[in-house]
């Protein structure tokens, strides 16, 4: 197979026959250019990968073709994060190519490196560095290719905008696709090589718009929705009326009455297929099921009960010091509960799958932030070999940690081998997408915590069911602490699972609402106070930039207007967001004017996309703060749209929404992605205890439990 046929494949060629090499043939037949591998083993990256991967030797990251292009490789995919931007930059700068050179090639698992999935706020972090060195390694390649070509020593080399020339002469130069072209170089990275400092970067550091913003606006950039394949069918999937209903009965033919209807069915997994999405729907409708459901135990407003009744296992994650003589030691002590219901990830893009088996092997174009675990999960589910399994680079319309979870893409594998040849499309309905989303955990926190009346902290005991512990390690000087995690195996009626900055948004609410309760108690300006407790540098430095970019006051703003500060760690990053918030003292109705996100996130990569993944922290922050409750009975979900479930309008958004951050070039780059987003439920329930005097010690804070508190 040709590189160009490759490359036709990569831009979606559904025409082309089904791509499936091992990564040694990959390698072998890619063609003129220079590719640069990295040894997994030897790196250490083995820790990091399901067991079950066997790894091939080396992965590709970086080819220089002989049209002087490049390819990127990587395995994280790109969900409107904008690291299809980042990471050509970081190739862009050690490579000395534009920006625009580079191809990003992302999550198809024939081509790119394996990895475990796109989550956490971990892309930057780590691909950064491998991206870096291998664009090193390439450039080092170059400038010894060309010193033999132009007959000249190695040290007299310098790489500039995609050539090398002469540093004494500049005419004296040859370009990348003159030295790639007829060349066949694979070289294989197993140390790290020298990468740039702070103070040498021009393209690291500097704002660039998203590379994929025209495809965007245009309507050219492809979803998994989007593949149109010859005979494409559609399906619709009979659905119970809740999690573990058993199928009693079911009469399909009013389905079959439907014309072009094909109906398919293994045991309760019934099918329908049709060339008419809206007549697929209309075939499913027609089928008349009966389900024997569960009984209830509990609904949205009785499930923090039942959670502190039944998370019996307990786990110390921090402690220090005698947290009685804190007690002891304290003026005032305060003991307060907090409460957070689940959160769907309502992705405008609902889970989705395109795929075709043929001949014992299936190609899928699926929505997930996993490709490398849903070709395993489809395998599996098929058992078939891995290798018969070929997840295709899409883009996603978001997923939030939602779309870890592959469950459509398993069943477009079984519809699409129950209609072998047949290619198929499965778009979850927004019912659907509600019903089985891995919802954010519902979770209480009891906090015990004591001050002295000149506001030291003395002790601090957090008991979390439910939210886990990231982010809670203290960055405030408590001698005197414990930290605790309560949970159990099957607690939950539905599915859970991670949902940006997994528990940290929760437990971020319950600390700075707490810090913030105790603040006031003593009459202490809450930035004061937190500045007073606080013992980690980092921390300070994001409270402090965001303080000044506020203009914060101790002069308090007139009754009805209130600020709010939250600080929290996540991903790497120190984050606090300081916001001003309107409170309608007769409806309860919040509008946040005004959000300043302040960070200390160590090298920023693209200062525009820093700034747009803030912006849409604060703004997806303001639903969970807010509007956004799944409603149920135990595993009956009821919220099945966005007229159930409120994620915020325009109208909703702050009229200003600022980003600083630390500047620290010289140090590692760290998440950017879901820092901010933790300190939004704290930061406007602090603004509406300033603004009206009520308290909200459950999230979201609706009119109706803002007014409830101002009683």
């Amino acid at each position: 197979m040709k590189a160009k046929q490759i490359d036709q494949y990569y831009f979606h060629d559904v025409n082309s026959p089904v791509f499936s090499m091992d990564r040694r043939n990959f390698l072998k037949n890619l063609g003129g250019g220079i590719i640069i591998v990295f040894s997994l083993s030897e790196l250490g990256f083995t820790g990091r990968y399901n067991p079950q991967e066997q790894l091939p030797e080396f992965n590709a990251f970086l080819r220089v073709k002989e049209d002087g292009r490049v390819d990127c490789y990587t395995g994280k995919i790109e969900m409107g994060q904008g690291i299809n931007t980042s990471l050509a930059q970081t190739l862009a700068e050690e490579l000395e190519v534009d920006i625009h050179d580079v191809d990003m090639i992302m999550g198809e698992t024939d081509l790119v490196p394996y990895d475990a999935g796109t989550w956490g706020s971990m892309t930057t972090r780590f691909q950064d560095p491998l991206i870096r060195a291998a664009a090193a390694e390439a450039r080092e390649v170059l400038r010894e290719l060309a010193a033999e070509k132009l007959s000249l020593p190695l040290d007299r080399m310098v790489a500039s905008n995609g050539r090398i020339m002469d540093r004494s002469d500049n005419t004296r130069s040859v370009s990348y696709a003159e030295l790639t072209k007829g060349q066949k170089i694979v070289r294989a990275v197993t140390t790290k090589p020298e990468v740039k400092k702070a103070r040498d970067l021009k393209v690291i550091g500097k704002s660039f718009n998203r590379l994929d913003s025209v495809k965007k606006v245009t309507g050219k950039a492809l979803y998994a929705a989007d593949i149109r394949l010859p005979g494409l069918m559609y399906a619709r999937i009979v659905r119970p009326p809740a999690h573990g209903s058993k199928l009693v009965s079911s009469d399909t033919s009013g389905a079959e009455a439907v014309t072009g209807t094909r109906l398919l069915r293994d045991g309760d997994f019934i099918v329908v297929l049709h060339a008419d999405p809206e007549m697929a729907e209309k075939a499913v409708m027609a089928i008349r099921s009966e389900w024997e459901v569960p009984e209830s135990k509990a609904n949205q407003d009785t499930i923090f009960e039942y959670i502190k009744r039944n998370a019996t296992d307990i786990r110390v994650r921090y402690s220090g010091g005698d947290l009685e003589a804190g007690r002891k030691a304290s003026d005032i002590v305060f003991e307060h509960e907090y409460h957070d219901g689940y959160k769907a990830h309502a992705s405008i893009e609902t889970h989705t799958a395109t795929a075709i088996y043929k001949d014992g092997e299936i190609t899928m174009w699926a929505s997930s932030q996993t490709p490398f675990g849903t070709r395993q999960e489809v395998a599996d589910r098929l058992g078939i070999a891995r290798e018969k399994v070929h997840i295709k680079q899409i883009y996603l319309g978001g997923g939030f940690g939602g779309k870890i979870y592959n469950q459509q893409a398993v069943e477009a594998a079984r519809i699409a081998r129950m209609a072998e040849g047949t290619p198929v499309q499965l778009a979850w309905t927004r019912r659907e997408e509600f019903m089985y989303d891995m919802f954010r955990p519902a979770a209480v926190m009891k906090i015990n915590s004591g001050v002295t009346k000149d506001g030291i902290i003395r002790f601090w005991d957090f008991d979390i069911y439910c939210a886990g512990d990231r982010g809670t390690e203290l960055f405030y000087g408590v001698a005197d602490h414990r930290t605790r995690l309560l949970d159990a195996r099957g607690l939950h009626p539905f599915g859970t699972g991670a949902w940006r900055a997994p528990g940290n948004n929760t437990t971020t609410f319950a600390r700075e609402s707490q810090i913030d309760i105790m603040a006031h108690s003593i009459g202490m300006d809450p930035l004061e106070f937190r500045i007073k407790n606080m013992n980690n540098e980092r921390a300070l430095n994001s409270l402090k930039v965001a303080a000044e970019k506020f203009g914060w006051s101790k002069t308090k703003p007139p009754k009805g207007t209130g600020r709010g500060i939250a600080v929290g760690f996540d991903a790497g990053t120190y984050v606090t967001i300081i916001l001003e918030a309107k409170v309608d003292l007769q409806t309860g109705r919040v509008k946040v004017t005004r959000a300043v996100v302040g960070q200390d996130m160590g090298q920023v990569i693209n200062p525009q996309g820093t700034r747009i993944q803030a912006e849409g922290c604060v703004n997806m922050g303001l639903g969970y703060a807010l509007t956004e409750d799944i409603e149920f009975d135990w595993k009956t979900v009821n919220s099945y749209n966005f007229g159930d479930y409120k994620i915020p309008l325009f109208s909703d958004i702050p009229d200003s929404i600022e980003t600083v951050w630390v500047d620290a070039m010289d140090q590692p780059p760290q998440g950017g992605g879901e820092p901010a987003i933790i300190c939004m439920g704290a930061a406007v329930t602090n603004a509406i205890f300033e603004a009206c005097g009520a308290r909200v010690f459950r999230i979201p804070a609706t009119p109706e439990r803002i007014l409830e508190a101002m009683k």
